[in-house]
């Protein structure tokens, strides 16, 4: 929609509230961090996060991503080299769209 001008104003506005919370909340942080609902409701804001996140993940990227072994064996490759290996991020990036072009031919 509107080409790569919406593109650069969707990201924009979609980021935007997320940098002004933390602007407006970072000189009183460690403040409220001190009471014990507040500290419980990040608990529950970070949990409810993961959950999104992990949601996200497996619907639009696992389901279509992932359908034969080989693909689940070369996305635990890739997910070791992050995890165990501590490779950097943009080397296993690099790595994947190689190998997963790769894979498109077997």
């Amino acid at each position: 929609m509107y080409g790569w001008v919406g593109g650069i104003l969707a990201t924009i506005f979609i980021f935007l509230p997320a940098f002004l919370l933390i602007l407006g909340t970072l000189p009183f942080w460690n403040h409220l961090r001190r009471y014990p609902k507040v500290k419980g409701a990040m608990m529950g804001v970070n949990a409810a996060v993961v959950g999104i996140l992990i949601s996200a993940f497996y619907q639009p990227i696992w389901t279509s991503a992932i359908l034969k072994p080989i693909d689940f064996a070369f996305a635990s490759i890739l997910f070791s080299m992050l995890a165990f290996w501590k490779l950097p991020p943009w080397f296993i990036v690099v790595v994947g769209a190689v190998g997963g072009s790769l894979l498109a031919f077997l």
